[in-house]
């Protein structure tokens, strides 16, 4: 986050979006960004917010962690990118994302989700998951093969504890997208996922966050791509991100603001 500072002054971002609004909006841009699924409500509120001040429409695309990077390192186009900051210092160290313009945004952690109307059961400790697991019928979870952080840990604990057998048998794997959407369905009757991945999800609640022993929380970071298309949006989004006024959306998409960013 080197170029952006610690935080934008309040004056500074009036000034860069008031570059972009007025008479921008006659020619209003298409900023394309390329994000994590966990990441997405946050972007697409920031979008809203972004286009309301400036006439800019937000084009957002999602994909897992491994999957941004895969499409960024290959040459598809996006003017920003929101993923975890390995991804992000990947991408700048291979020169597709601009040196600098890291900016830590958010956090969260994994949740454990059930059916609306299920009963909650118990996750207040290791072998309350440990029973959860065994007893469920069904578990979903991001496929780890899509390059999902959630779902690469989540496996990587279930053999820690020595349930790889039973996760075998009751797996329910999803490739990228909302994990959640399997117990919505009916397909599994827990998910274990991102929290920001599992609230959106209708049908599905949020029993809480797994054990602080067991527990990931993950980073989130933007980078401003090398060469820009749209730069001066781009540059103006990640003002917008990096403001007072972006912490309302964070903590509406579930998940905690970076602190000092």
């Amino acid at each position: 986050m080197a170029w952006c500072g610690a935080r934008a002054a309040a004056g500074a971002l009036a000034f860069a979006l008031a570059l972009l609004s007025g008479d921008g909006r006659a020619s209003a841009a298409d900023l394309q960004v390329m994000a994590t699924g966990a990441s997405k409500a946050l972007v697409q509120a920031l979008g809203e917010l972004f286009q309301a001040q400036t006439g800019h429409r937000i084009v957002l695309v999602t994909d897992t962690a491994g999957g941004v990077q895969r499409r960024i390192q290959s040459g598809e186009a996006a003017d920003v990118v929101v993923a975890t900051p390995v991804v992000i210092d990947a991408l700048i160290q291979s020169g597709r994302i601009a040196n600098g313009s890291r900016l830590d945004l958010a956090r969260t952690g994994i949740g454990i989700g059930v059916a609306e109307g299920a009963a909650m059961p118990d996750i207040s400790s290791v072998d309350a998951v440990k029973r959860l697991i065994v007893a469920a019928r069904g578990i979903a979870y991001v496929d780890p093969a899509g390059g999902g952080t959630s779902g690469i840990y989540f496996v990587q604990m279930v053999e820690r504890l020595g349930l790889a057998e039973v996760l075998r048998a009751r797996a329910k794997p999803k490739m990228g997208g909302y994990a959640a959407e399997l117990v919505a369905s009916g397909e599994a009757d827990v998910v274990f996922h991102q929290i920001s991945e599992i609230m959106p999800v209708r049908g599905v609640r949020l029993v809480g966050p797994l054990p602080a022993e067991l527990q990931l929380v993950t980073t989130y970071a933007a980078g401003l791509a090398a060469n820009p298309r749209e730069a001066g949006a781009a540059r103006a989004f990640i003002w917008l991100m990096n403001s007072p006024a972006a912490e309302p959306a964070i903590r509406a998409a579930h998940m905690e603001p970076v602190a000092g960013r």
